[in-house]
């Protein structure tokens, strides 16, 4: 992603608004650090790019889920009985 100083910012602003309405994003900075960031308008949002729970629906997740090959793990630890 670009980045610009602000004082390029200003000479430049309405080269880079057009830029960033095309969807080139660019990150405007104060002595090198990055103070915002600059994107479309309708770009969506970094919480609405989540894939938490993406597959509900698809998988199935067992009962026994939270002790499945419990005896094989005691087993890697305490040796065969």
């Amino acid at each position: 992603m670009k980045q610009v100083g602000i004082h390029e910012a200003k000479t430049h602003l309405s080269r880079l608004v057009e830029g960033a309405a095309r969807g080139e994003a660019f990150i405007i900075a104060r002595s090198g650090r990055p103070m915002v960031k600059v994107v479309p308008f309708d770009a969506p949002d970094e919480l609405a790019q989540r894939r938490i729970g993406f597959l509900a629906g698809v998988i199935e997740v067992p009962d026994d889920f939270d002790s499945m090959g419990a005896a094989d793990i005691v087993d890697s630890f305490e040796g065969s009985r």
